[in-house]
């Protein structure tokens, strides 16, 4: 097939959209593969819708491959099924929520667990119609507050979602097991760099849960691994608590003027200096900060919480917010101080923290390392005041352990296997074990070889289709534009026919028909404009191979261009159809 560049919608453009943040939205755009219709919206022109296409032939590909079959289930939902799993409140403000004419409640599909439950409830009763894995490529919605990165954070996206459906749980294993093995084949296929991490559940729930992230220095996720093996999403990891330490010989807590010590570091240096312990130096490390925090329930209803860490570390945003799911996270105002005058704004200690007796009704939890017999600085609740010699458990206890601290390169893993190292990811895909949640709410269950009726226990697997799109812009676009692996490239070779004289575009013409007949994809640049603008139009759209038709042509040569390493290479022109096919059957 043979498109020609006067006939093709698109235009490409010189300079950057405002709103670009990361290369893959910045060539995609520029490109004219995608368009900007709202913020994290967007159109899909024919290029991009190509590339698209081809991304979910090879997911199609690879789900047919373990004997998952396709269905197609609405983006418009009915409420009921969601406020069954709880999901209609629990999604929060990240579902779409609309009325029809007669004021029934539906939503636009984050994810469709509940309506594939209850297809399979409605047309499966037994045993024998399972193990069943079931899968659709189809648009999602979620009401991102804040859509950035084109089409890596929008409110719509293309993902295949899967489901398996097995009579217990060593059938779900092998269902998990078979997903696994395809998302490995798929992101192979794809040509990307990723890692498979433990990941959280969040609002989907189940237990076993692996992220597949694309690396990339400009992705949104932060992951962790290990010499060892280990490799986890930094809202998976958990800390073990700390060994508990002999507190006998601490001396008793006592308060202590500490005058202008706004910062840990201050606060520090100044107990090192009127205040010094007697076996070594105080270290940032040594003081407990309390951190406020207001979570927002799905109903809207707030709750204080506060976390204990070490002064050293900050409270890692993204990792608290995977904790407390489905409540969202916000600001603790000074409102809320006024609410709660037990707590003093910059020297709050644990004495007024709590859900106990003594506490100011402030649930308080507490980081691994603030365990059993550790001696903290922390604050007096008395303006201009700390406490000393505070030791938890003998002089105070916290409502529970969180993990939520910011994680360090070299920190050690949490099975042993080595010191961390910290990197940015992709997420390209998220295969859960949900179990039976989604079942038992929904009442799917099935009769068993001995005729009693058991539930059925489910696997929820996704892949970001047009996120697998930006991800791979991300990583193989340059400082010239888009360079597509040969596999989702729009196109197979790009002809570029320049020069005023008839005779370039003729033989373009002529190679392109050749090339076009060999069974390849042939995009045909036979616009009347400049060599320049044609060359940066090459580049910026990224085809993997180029042929340049031109002032050579006199001489019987043409041009051969490799997108990727620049290498170009002069081929006589009688021999340019079978050296272009050559390459391309490579």
């Amino acid at each position: 097939m043979i498109t020609r560049m006067t006939k093709l919608f698109v235009r490409t453009l010189r300079e950057d959209p405002a709103d670009a943040e990361l290369p893959s939205h910045r060539w995609l755009v520029r490109a004219g593969y995608i368009r900007r219709v709202a913020p994290g919206i967007y159109s899909w022109l024919p290029l991009g819708l190509r590339v698209l296409h081809k991304v979910e032939a090879i997911v199609r590909e690879e789900m047919n491959a373990i004997g998952a079959q396709e269905v197609h289930l609405p983006a418009l939902l009915p409420r009921e099924p969601y406020e069954i799993t709880h999901r209609w409140t629990e999604y929060g403000p990240n579902l779409f929520r609309l009325q029809d004419r007669k004021g029934a409640d539906y939503l636009l599909g984050p994810t469709h667990e509940e309506m594939f439950t209850l297809m399979v409830k409605d047309l499966y009763s037994s045993y024998k119609d399972l193990p069943l894995s079931i899968y659709q490529i189809q648009t999602k919605y979620r009401d991102e507050a804040r859509p950035r990165a084109g089409l890596l954070r929008g409110r719509e996206f293309v993902m295949k979602d899967s489901y398996s459906f097995d009579i217990d749980d060593a059938g779900l294993q092998a269902s998990y097991d078979a997903h696994r093995a395809a998302y490995i084949k798929i992101f192979d296929r794809l040509g990307l760099d990723y890692v498979i991490v433990k990941a959280t559940s969040g609002a989907m729930g189940g237990s076993a849960s692996e992220e597949f992230l694309g690396i990339a220095a400009n992705g949104e996720d932060t992951f962790v691994r290990s010499p060892g093996g280990y490799a986890a999403n930094v809202e998976a990891v958990v800390r073990p608590l700390a060994p508990a330490r002999d507190a006998s010989g601490v001396p008793a807590p006592h308060v202590e003027d500490t005058p202008d010590s706004p910062t840990i570091e201050a606060l520090v240096a100044l107990s090192n200096a009127r205040f010094p312990r007697e076996d070594r130096a105080w270290e940032a490390g040594d003081t407990l900060k309390n951190v406020l925090f207001m979570l927002v329930q799905p109903d809207g209803t707030r709750e204080p919480l506060a976390i204990g860490l070490p002064g050293d570390r900050e409270v890692d945003t993204k990792r608290l917010e995977a904790a407390i799911e489905p409540a969202e996270l916000d600001a603790f105002t000074e409102d809320d101080f006024l609410a709660f005058p037990a707590l003093v704004k910059g020297y709050i200690g644990p004495a007024a923290l709590g859900l106990g007796e003594d506490g100011a009704g402030v649930r308080y939890l507490t980081d691994p390392a603030v365990s059993e017999g550790t001696r903290w600085i922390t604050g007096a609740n008395e303006p201009g005041h700390h406490v000393y010699d505070l030791v938890m458990g003998r002089d105070f206890t916290s409502d529970g352990v969180l993990d939520v601290a910011e994680l360090r390169e070299g920190d050690p893993a949490p099975d042993g296997s080595g010191p961390l190292t910290l990197a940015r990811g992709i997420e390209l895909g998220h295969i859960f074990q949900l179990g039976r949640k989604y079942a038992e709410a929904l009442g799917l269950k099935v009769l068993d070889p001995n005729g009693k009726l058991v539930t059925v226990t489910m696997g929820s697997y996704g892949v970001g289709v047009s996120r697998a799109v930006a991800a791979i812009a991300e990583e193989t676009s340059d400082e010239k534009g888009l360079v597509w692996p040969r596999n989702v490239a729009p196109f197979d070779v790009h002809i570029v026919a320049t020069g005023k004289d008839a005779a370039p575009l003729e033989f373009a013409a002529t190679l392109a028909e050749a090339v076009s007949e060999a069974g390849f994809e042939v995009l045909l640049d036979d616009r009347k404009a400049s060599p320049g603008v044609k060359f940066a139009d090459a580049e910026v759209l990224g085809v993997p191979t180029a042929v340049v038709v031109g002032r050579g042509l006199a001489e019987g040569v043409v041009e051969i261009r490799d997108r990727a390493t620049g290498e170009r290479t002069e081929v006589p022109a009688s021999e340019a159809a079978e050296r272009v096919v050559a390459i391309l059957n490579r």
